[in-house]
């Protein structure tokens, strides 16, 4: 049976947690495979909000078995911060699988994330400060804590010793702090060695035999294309592959078991933290946009910047991912407007670009070139199929779907998870 693999197309926030929520009757498994609690979905059902970090958005559809990849680094405070929530409201959580593999964000990363990132000053990445960067940057140093090395207490305190040998001389004489006492946490981290127990596994044995098994599996990103650390706009990106790609390397699945991609676009363009952002608007437009959308992070609360849609963006993720199926998210914000500016090219120096400039500077430099389309002046939160959309929404859906060289598969036409159409089934290619 089929992998499907879900990414974002743009800077993150797109709505992917809605896009897995719409399948979750149709699948069996939803695997996080990158990524940290620096970023979040958040879901509506039946009008209650849940925003989940760590978790997998599958966690929230009866039947479906959540996993938390390899690819993932996970604060365990966070996790069972996250379970302990979800619980309360009456979702079960048992189901939930975590890889023997995965890293664990230690204490002495967080504290060393918020620092260096104040130190950077002006030359800021915009992290959320929550260790994820320190965290991978030790796992390719060789120099990490996986989650099965809390079962054995002996090398997990070799780990920790030997991580903090050299990390204690840059939190003290670099940044001026305390340096950090092994014992400390390697206490915290027993822990939580009873309560993680149930969860652990080989998640890429499993969900293999789960394959075979005829089950459907759902890989879901964190983040998205353009924050990816290889692909986005470096550096200005997240520590991790949030691509198509780095669903393999994330949770042990080959590439020949995938069957589809869906990347979910936002009818306009949002991120948050550093870098740069060629339709980003700073007048009314911006302003109703983030406040209609509620465009605050999930993770954070921060205000997202804000811009125009960009198709040039649209068509990189497009090629980037292989993406067979976009889901296009919150048309309904544009129901008030007139107009609606579409970015289809850039101009740098002179030159007009339709694709990605290569060039990162180009890129800062970028104007964005638009063509206009006319907005709808309507509701369209009721419609249910491509037919009940006015004429005008149609035109822009359509106008959407010929620039990035892939169909629209799903429109979302409001927050709710009923709120949405299904022009082609995503499962099926049909």
């Amino acid at each position: 049976m089929p992998v499907i693999v879900l990414v974002g197309a743009q800077w993150g926030d797109e709505g992917k947690g809605k896009a897995t929520d719409l399948l979750g009757d149709r699948l069996d498994y939803v695997v996080k495979f990158n990524g940290g609690n620096n970023a979040g979905h958040t879901v509506v059902i039946e009008g209650e909000k849940y925003a989940l970090h760590l978790l997998p958005s599958g966690i929230l559809s009866p039947g479906v078995v959540p996993v938390i990849g390899n690819g993932v680094v996970i604060d365990l405070n966070v996790l069972f911060q996250e379970i302990d929530g979800l619980e309360s409201r009456g979702i079960d959580t048992s189901r939930l699988r975590i890889s023997a593999n995965a890293h664990v964000i230690p204490s002495y990363n967080r504290s060393l994330d918020k620092v260096s990132e104040r130190y950077l000053g002006a030359r800021r990445i915009g992290t959320t400060g929550r260790g994820i960067g320190p965290t991978y940057a030790d796992k390719m140093n060789r120099v990490g804590v996986r989650i099965q090395d809390l079962f054995d207490e002996s090398i997990l305190r070799q780990k920790v010793e030997a991580a903090l040998s050299f990390k204690n001389q840059i939190l003290a004489k670099i940044y001026n702090r305390q340096a950090v006492k092994p014992d400390d946490v390697v206490n915290e981290l027993l822990s939580y060695v009873e309560r993680l127990r149930p969860y652990v596994g080989d998640t890429a044995l499993e969900l293999s035999e789960a394959l075979d098994a005829g089950k459907v599996v759902l890989c879901e990103a964190g983040q998205a294309t353009l924050l990816d650390v290889d692909h986005g706009t470096y550096p200005f990106v997240t520590s991790s592959n949030a691509t198509a790609g780095g669903a393999c390397t994330g949770s042990g699945i080959p590439p020949t078991r995938i069957d589809r991609v869906v990347a979910v676009l936002k009818a306009f363009t949002s991120r948050v933290g550093e870098g740069p952002f060629p339709t980003e608007l700073h007048d009314k437009f911006g302003d109703h946009l983030r406040e209609v959308g509620q465009e605050y992070g999930t993770t954070t609360g921060r205000p997202r910047r804000i811009g125009w849609l960009d198709l040039v963006m649209a068509r990189y993720a497009q090629r980037i991912n292989g993406v067979t199926d976009f889901v296009l998210t919150k048309l309904d914000n544009y129901d008030d407007l007139d107009e609606i500016p579409v970015c289809v090219a850039y101009e740098v120096n002179g030159v007009r670009h339709d694709e990605m400039p290569i060039s990162q500077s180009d890129f800062h430099h970028a104007v964005p070139i638009y063509e206009t389309m006319p907005g709808w002046k309507q509701s369209i939160m009721g419609a249910r199929s491509f037919d009940d959309l006015p004429k005008e929404a149609q035109d822009f859906v359509v106008f959407v779907e010929e620039r990035i060289r892939a169909r629209i598969s799903v429109v979302g036409v409001g927050p709710a998870r009923d709120q949405v159409i299904e022009r082609h089934s995503v499962l099926s290619g049909a």
